[in-house]
């Protein structure tokens, strides 16, 4: 079977897009469909045979009495990874995952906010390997338990889990690798009370943004690259 040429992307908040991932799907030609969380039936991108993306968003995993989409959308994609499909989730999105393999996801002890190396897992393979040396940006509140059958890749000094993989095919990051370095502003202005209530100083970041978000792009395309190869979405080179 070819594999579908369409990523479908689930967004959870209108500026925490594909990013700098975009690009690249395009590059290797796919196209790029967006659905809204709570807003749109999730059914078909979480029942879609090809790549589905859960991208990020500033609610929790466990606030679905406020968010009752919530509910639909773990269930959907509990029976997502019980199929194996092959699926991303970065941030919110790592943490559903987290969720929908029976783990724990609760507030952590502090908000991780701004760019720092990973500690990455030596595990055979790691698809993380690359980004040994380069800064990420971490942007969360809440953490997960390890899944039981999943491989650890990556910790940061604030939490131990920020990446791990069932399979193949699952891939789970806590940071953020998507970031594109010419529309993080749009973060900055967004997430104005959260960056206020946790005392972040927004100049330096914005400036730690145009030091290391044009690394991370270069990096991100060489992850998506390997893990679109390892899901047999494009041929190995």
């Amino acid at each position: 079977m070819t594999f579908p040429t369409t990523v479908y992307a689930i967004q959870h908040l209108a500026f925490e897009d594909l990013g700098s991932l975009e690009d690249v799907f395009y590059q290797l030609g796919f196209r790029v469909r967006y659905f809204e969380a709570g807003v749109d039936d999730l059914t078909q991108a979480m029942q879609y045979e090809g790549l589905t993306v859960i991208l990020g968003g500033p609610v929790g995993v466990y606030e679905n009495e406020d968010y009752p989409f919530l509910n639909e959308e773990i269930s959907l994609l509990q029976q997502r990874l019980a199929q194996n499909l092959p699926t991303l989730g970065i941030c919110l999105g790592a943490q559903l995952i987290a969720y929908a393999s029976n783990a724990k996801v609760y507030p952590g002890h502090q908000k991780e906010i701004g760019w720092s190396q990973l500690q990455l897992t030596d595990t055979q393979d790691n698809i993380l390997s690359t980004l040994k040396g380069y800064e990420v940006l971490h942007w969360h509140g809440d953490t997960f338990d390890l899944p039981e059958n999943a491989v650890l890749l990556a910790s940061s000094e604030v939490y131990p889990h920020q990446a791990f993989q069932i399979g193949k095919n699952i891939l789970a990051l806590q940071f953020h690798i998507e970031v594109a370095a010419d529309s993080l502003e749009k973060w900055l202005i967004g997430h104005t009370c959260e960056l206020q209530k946790a005392k972040i100083n927004i100049p330096q970041l914005r400036q730690h943004n145009q030091k290391y978000a044009p690394d991370l792009e270069n990096q991100a395309a060489i992850i998506l690259k390997q893990y679109l190869q390892q899901i047999g979405a494009v041929a190995s080179s």
